[in-house]
């Protein structure tokens, strides 16, 4: 992610010898996989398909013990390649042989196999490493919150650095399997369905399998003292939501949001069509942070979300993204609006449900929040900027893009493209303009100039552009906008996106 590395010649050149003068000379994998926002993120060279990550980790003092096994195909001829690790690494074989590895800045994990790898093999790594993630430090921040029985990995866009090797990038899904040992009265928390829970000399292993693909930032692992609810699905799904023991006065109004789990995702198979994974859930550890992130199968939420009361507003968010951002997620960072508009369109759409305010109304009311000297609309959601990747902007005109669409084309296909874009892209990856594309495809009109305008524009739309999509059509109107009632459970959710990355938060304190 950071350099490249230089091999010594004399270990390049033994390496050229042991090549067949008819294959394609073998060359270093990029120590990124090419994001313009994060040119460090990923790398490149292979495909990883499958995560096995067996771990030991000890509350009382933060460490993690890892054997990480990845199963990957070689998308080039490589003398070597790099993984995205923060803990120390103790050994890495490549197909079964000792590999060389070297720690390159904070996170590159540089490997060169004791053969090159061939372009189209499948081959297999195991990493044998351990640590404390807490005393890691990558760029400045940390993905890994200590709490007071434990630790927890989630964070946006990487976290996964923090507790296994991997490809840190959302191009590179795969499925996982996570199994965890923790002292006896501890609780391992991961994603999808809990395939075993098995009790040995004061300790308890858990084992998750997460069988669809999954971006590794979606990956998450919560070690602690949890109470723990299940069910299933009219589907025979398994839900699964865990309370920190010591969430306190928090702890009422947390379950009585994640409790309706199950009826927000039925809901959301009608607006957005069947739910894309194995598993549903959620979990609240005694973090102090205040975000919410949309782990895969398990939404991870601050008990500061519900700090003034239950909202199920933020849980209808977090699951919306299981379709827009874990089944379809970016093909580059600079798409985090076919991420996070449609999250916050969902709760709009909810507050519609509820009877608490139409999504026109709540457009309207965003509208007016934000004058046109507002920075707010100099942020452009289709392309924002690392920086500014997760403000507010994103969000709320984001959907407003959403709504000027919905007005544009009507119900019926709007409806329609919400629900086939999920199918359309399953598991894989998408940009804004494949959405443009799509939306212009369903409906069979020409799109990209409202798209334009709301998406790429510095300025705020004017009134006669607002009025052609129905949005705050005039500034009577706009003076008269009524504030829905499920605004205010709304705005407490903006904190969602205040991942406490350096400036990357940038608008997280509009509460209107």
């Amino acid at each position: 992610m950071h350099r490249r590395l230089i091999v010594p010649g004399a270990l390049a050149s033994v390496l050229l010898l042991a090549i067949p003068a008819s294959a394609a000379s073998p060359v270093p994998g990029a120590p990124g996989i090419g994001d313009p926002y994060y040119p460090a993120s990923g790398n490149g060279g292979y495909d990883v398909s499958h995560y096995d990550l067996r771990l030991t980790y000890r509350p009382e003092t933060d460490r993690l013990e890892g054997t990480a096994t990845i199963l990957a195909t070689a998308t080039q001829s490589l003398s070597r390649f790099n993984l995205d690790l923060g803990l120390d690494v103790r050994e890495v074989r490549v197909d079964g042989r000792p590999a060389v590895s070297v720690r390159e800045g904070e996170q590159e994990l540089v490997v060169t196999p004791a053969r090159p790898l061939t372009e189209g093999r499948p081959f297999s790594v195991v990493v044998r490493y351990a640590g404390k993630p807490s005393e890691v430090s990558i760029g400045g921040w940390t993905a890994w919150h200590r709490t007071p029985d434990g630790g927890v990995a989630a964070q946006e866009p990487e976290s996964a650095a923090w507790w296994f090797p991997s490809n840190d990038h959302p191009l590179d899904k795969a499925t996982y399997d996570v199994s965890v040992a923790v002292p006896d009265g501890s609780q391992a928390i991961s994603n999808g369905v809990l395939v075993s829970q098995r009790s040995r000399l004061g300790w308890t292993r858990y084992t998750w399998r997460s069988d669809r693909p999954q971006a590794s930032y979606l990956a998450t692992l919560a070690v602690g003292r949890f109470d723990i609810t299940t069910d299933t699905t009219a589907n025979g799904l398994p839900v699964l939501n865990a309370y920190s023991k010591d969430l306190g006065a928090d702890a009422g109004a947390a379950r009585a949001s994640l409790e309706r789990t199950t009826e927000v995702a039925e809901w959301l198979t009608e607006v957005f069509g069947p739910y894309p994974f194995n598993a549903l859930g959620g979990y609240v550890p005694n973090v102090t942070s205040g975000y919410a992130l949309e782990t895969q199968t398990r939404p991870f939420y601050s008990p500061r979300q519900f700090a003034n009361g239950a909202n199920v507003s933020v849980v209808v968010h977090e699951l919306a993204h299981q379709w827009y951002g874990d089944s379809v997620s970016v093909r580059g960072w600079k798409d985090i609006w076919i991420n996070e508009g449609f999250a916050r369109y969902s709760q709009w759409l909810w507050s519609e449900r509820e009877g608490e305010g139409t999504a026109q109304e709540l457009a309207d009311w965003v509208y007016a929040q934000h004058p046109e000297e507002d920075p707010f609309w100099t942020v452009l959601p289709g392309d924002p900027g690392p920086e500014r990747q997760f403000h507010l902007a994103v969000y709320d005109r984001g959907a407003l893009a959403l709504q000027a669409l919905r007005n544009e084309i009507g119900d019926e296909d709007f409806f329609a493209v919400l629900k086939g874009w999920p199918t359309e892209y399953a598991y894989g990856n998408a940009d804004v303009g494949d959405f443009v594309r799509y939306a212009e495809r369903v409906s069979g009109r020409p799109l990209a100039g409202l798209f334009h305008t709301w998406l790429y524009e510095p300025r705020r739309p004017a009134a006669p552009a607002a009025a052609g999509t129905g949005i705050a059509s005039s500034g009577a109107e706009r003076a008269a906008a009524v504030r829905p009632a499920s605004w205010e459970r709304i705005a407490a959710t903006n904190s969602v996106h205040d991942h406490g990355r350096p400036g990357a938060a940038g608008g997280a304190g509009h509460h209107h």
